[in-house]
């Protein structure tokens, strides 16, 4: 596992773990909408957070899925960069919503990341083969994010699954994609 993913995974998992116990502590390290409670370390400090067991297990196993092999592609800064920006991006949009919506709740979890990450990957190796655990049926990445893009659009549209920052997985998404044209306007 490359050394920058393994970080995200060892911090985050301790930093769940640190939850569990001290849950109350850690509250104002949830990305708040804008207002009294809101903080500007959120943007980050959110990402490191999770709901549950299952959310940060399907989270983390996509950074390792996908992180390892976007920094050995690209090495550990820019992948830190990639994820970060992902992550910042997120939290934008989380906030644009939150302000207009006006909710009072709380965002957690590195799903902005991970779906800056899918993006980036769909992009790079379209054709690698993805397998859904439901249905099981092996798909291009580039398909597999097309599709999962689609349909955060469609339920943050239609409020279906409530509870879930699907603009902020789309926030995540624009993030990568920006992290990758600065990646080849560099190059």
């Amino acid at each position: 596992m490359a050394p920058v993913t393994r970080l995200i995974l060892i911090v985050t998992v301790a930093v769940f773990l640190l939850q569990k116990v001290a849950e109350p502590a850690l509250l104002p390290f949830a990305l708040w909408p804008l207002g009294p409670l809101f903080r500007p370390w959120q943007v980050v400090s959110y990402a490191f957070l999770h709901g549950s067991e299952m959310h940060i297990f399907f989270n983390m196993f996509a950074v390792y899925m996908f992180g390892s092999e976007l920094e050995r592609y690209w090495g550990a800064r820019r992948f830190l960069f990639l994820y970060f920006a992902s992550v910042v991006f997120a939290a934008i949009a989380q906030l644009i919503v939150a302000g207009v919506s006006g909710s009072v709740y709380p965002t957690v979890g590195a799903s902005g990341g991970v779906f800056g990450l899918l993006l980036v990957y769909a992009m790079l190796f379209p054709r690698r083969k993805l397998m859904l655990i439901f249905p099981p049926i092996p798909m291009p990445a580039w398909l597999f994010v097309t599709l999962y893009g689609v349909l955060e659009l469609t339920m943050g549209l239609t409020g279906a699954q409530p509870g879930v920052a699907h603009f902020a997985h789309l926030g995540g998404m624009l993030g990568g994609f920006i992290a990758l044209l600065s990646f080849r306007a560099r190059a």
